[in-house]
């Protein structure tokens, strides 16, 4: 049996294209693995706070000197973390934001980045603590970013890439719908994205 987080980016509903495709790429991915369980952790409808002082004075100290509103975030937080670790397979949906993801995907990055859980130091730096798992990252663009002139403003599969390799989830694969602004490509870049979605 498989176990799938779907992770959920983009505040739009049913409109959203990464929401669509993210969609597509769980479909796939249940085609192959009739007895996955899919978890469902999106992002728009539970929202993750932004970071503050009493989050990280709660993330750098320890649990038995936290107050009753400490307990609450540490436990909030490793409950999102625990989510990653008993997931097989990762799929993040990912709609370009001004070169970048969108706020409630950098909100989640900040609570599930912590040392001790998702990855640790040792003697020779730090070492990723979530290993042998898959992450499928479906990312939406209204322009082109994969190739071109506009490749190096893409501040968001690379961002997404760095964390989870910083987790120690290094086998990725990207789907990307884009130019869906640009018209002679907007009318089939989607469709195209989700006929090219291949699961290892």
């Amino acid at each position: 049996m498989k176990n799938i987080l779907h992770i959920i980016s983009s505040p739009r509903a049913e409109i959203s294209a990464s929401r669509k495709l993210g969609n597509a790429v769980i479909e796939k991915i249940q085609e192959k693995y009739a007895d996955a369980v899919v978890k469902e952790r999106d992002l728009t409808k539970n929202l993750v706070p932004l970071l503050e002082e009493v989050h990280i004075n709660t993330f750098f100290s320890p649990a038995e000197n936290h107050s009753s509103e400490q307990a609450e975030i540490n436990e909030y937080s490793t409950g999102l973390i625990s989510e990653l670790q008993e997931a097989d397979i990762i799929v993040v949906d990912s709609p370009m934001y001004n070169f970048s993801v969108p706020a409630t995907l950098r909100a989640y990055f900040d609570f599930t980045s912590r040392a001790g859980y998702t990855f640790k130091y040792d003697e020779n730096g730090p070492k990723g603590l979530l290993n042998d798992k898959k992450l499928y990252i479906a990312f939406t663009s209204g322009n082109i970013y994969s190739e071109g002139p506009y490749q190096i403003y893409d501040s968001n599969v690379p961002y997404i890439k760095n964390v989870f390799g910083f987790y120690g989830v290094t086998d990725v694969s990207v789907f990307r719908a884009e130019g869906l602004a640009i018209p002679g490509i907007q009318e089939t870049s989607l469709e195209k994205a989700i006929e090219g979605i291949t699961i290892d």
